[in-house]
């Protein structure tokens, strides 16, 4: 069996690889950055800051909490290698981050299991909670072993000082002693409800299992509740958030249309059950069934501060030989590939309770060194000062090259119920044979969705399984778009009410647009800046 050296082996070629790569570019004096809009086969850096990836593995499913004794978010995540033990696989690693835009990372934080045949030979999802009775912090994880009877149980382990873990080897919960399954019982999360009351939910077969508990040690079955239908759901999160109530899930269904991260939302924890009994009568009432994300966003889990909350998931990596491969390699006979990069979003409640996800303040600030924004090719466009119109099918304003990590901003305003426009990324000149549009595409006259596209003469056009969501027209036909890009990790809003996830390779060292398909748009307020 091959060992994490080789691993290591493997990262440190990669990294070797990017250097010389960007080396040979910028000193190649036939081709001036500043000048040129030929397309760059750029690679990404081997450290991932904003959006978290260490050096070597990836992050799978994340379990933040808030931290009230040190005053910070800890988020433990899966660790995962490019080539992982057959049965001890997926140690709990850390991070803390006060801004959820900078994190330490804490190394290891709970191993696998001692043995290939211990119950936690391999880790899987669960949750940290301190419990300022007893000074302990608890984390209650999932053990997972596919050589045993129970193939998943629910376990714990307790730390004074978040350093030193002592696993409870008498307590285990077991899905088959409460009519639960033995093969799927996993990702436990605790939380208060009204009355006092622990609960720890547990994603089994069709079913959500409930305990509760008035110490965090002891646990009395409660019964369980319905998922969506006959599909699993994974990695549930439930929280109160104002007047309501809210559960947040992975929906592991296996179709590119359904596998992204959901909620529902009820005014009290028993009505949030009841929501699941006809989900299609009581998804939140945001015309996207609960949707919060693209495909490019999963097993998002939230963590409050008391005044604001913060949902992390992974984005996950795609595989080819180059950036053109990579970009439309999506679906992977409809699963993508697992863990990735660390995306944080902050959870945006709206008037009437329904939830969008936003902007997180840290990460803007972090993009503080702002740059100039220039045009270097351009059809169809008509410029004042540093306003613009776009007018006609394949109208389009290219700009200056990025760089590694990007804060894009500009507000786009449409002509009328129907434009069209998108924006491209790993563009070059207008003899570009392919490059990579995230397209604000009207589905009727009020809706709109975000499309992927490999666009140019020899693109494949619309790309499955990372498309976003529906969402309402905005009343006004105007657009605040802002985009953040760490390497190849890219993530939009609009208007505060859109989100929309996704890894595009090559973005760093090579232009972009803004698209118009047709109809007129006006583009004000563009700005980019790094950090």
């Amino acid at each position: 069996m091959k060992t994490m050296i080789y691993s290591f082996a493997l990262a440190l070629s990669a990294l070797s690889l990017t250097a010389c790569s960007d080396e040979k570019f910028e000193g190649d004096p036939v081709r001036d950055l500043s000048t040129t809009t030929e397309v760059f086969n750029s690679v990404d850096e081997n450290h991932f800051s904003t959006y978290y990836q260490p050096a070597i593995g990836r992050v799978g499913d994340p379990m933040p909490f808030y931290d009230q004794k040190a005053g910070e978010f800890k988020v433990l995540y899966l660790q995962e290698y490019n080539i992982n033990d057959a049965y001890m696989f997926h140690p709990f690693w850390g991070l803390a981050t006060k801004d959820c835009a900078n994190y330490t990372s804490l190394g290891e934080v709970l191993s696998t299991g001692k043995s290939a045949l211990a119950q936690d030979a391999a880790l899987g999802t669960g949750c940290c909670y301190y419990n300022e009775a007893d000074g302990l912090y608890y984390i209650y994880y999932t053990g997972h072993n596919g050589q045993l009877k129970n193939v998943e149980t629910v376990m714990r382990a307790t730390s004074p000082d978040f350093k030193t873990w002592t696993r409870d080897h008498v307590w285990e919960l077991k899905g088959d002693d409460y009519g639960f399954s033995s093969i799927d019982f996993r990702d436990p999360q605790i939380f208060k409800t009204d009355d006092g009351l622990y609960h720890m939910v547990i994603a089994s077969k069709n079913k959500f299992a409930d305990f509760t508990s008035t110490d965090l040690k002891n646990w009395t079955p409660a019964g369980g509740f319905n998922m969506v239908w006959d599909r699993m759901c994974e990695c549930p999160d439930i929280f109160k958030m104002g007047d309501y109530w809210y559960i947040v899930y992975s929906e592991a269904y296996r179709a590119e249309w359904s596998r992204k991260v959901k909620y529902m939302m009820a005014k009290s924890y028993d009505e949030l059950k009841a929501c699941f009994n006809d989900p299609g009568a009581n998804w939140p009432k945001d015309g996207r069934e609960g949707v919060l994300d693209s495909r490019g966003f999963y097993a998002g889990k939230t963590a409050s501060n008391g005044t604001d909350r913060f949902i992390w998931g992974w984005n996950p990596f795609r595989s080819g030989a180059n950036y053109m491969e990579k970009n439309v390699n999506t679906d992977n006979g409809g699963e993508p590939n697992w863990s990735g990069a660390l995306v944080c979003h902050k959870v945006v409640q709206h008037a009437d309770g329904t939830l969008t996800l936003g902007e997180v303040q840290g990460i803007s600030e972090k993009y503080n060194q702002e740059k100039s924004v220039s045009v270097v090719d351009q059809q169809g466009l008509s410029q004042t000062g540093e306003d613009y119109t776009l007018t006609g099918d394949n109208a389009y304003v290219l700009f200056n090259r990025l760089g590694y990590h990007n804060k894009i901003s500009f507000t786009v305003k449409t002509s009328n119920n129907w434009d069209k426009f998108g924006i491209s990324l790993v563009r070059g000149g207008s003899d570009t044979k392919k490059y990579y549009t995230m397209v604000v595409n009207p589905e009727n006259e009020n809706t709109r969705k975000i499309n992927f596209e490999e666009e140019g003469t020899e693109g494949k056009g619309f790309i499955a399984a990372i498309d976003g969501y529906n969402f309402t027209r905005p009343a006004d036909n105007t657009y605040h778009v802002t985009i953040y890009t760490d390497n190849s990790v890219c993530v939009m809003y609009i208007n505060d009410n859109v989100c929309y996830t996704n890894r595009i390779y090559g973005i760093q060292k090579n232009t972009w647009s803004i698209n118009n398909y047709g109809g007129s748009i006006s583009i004000s307020d563009v700005k980019v800046s790094e950090y």
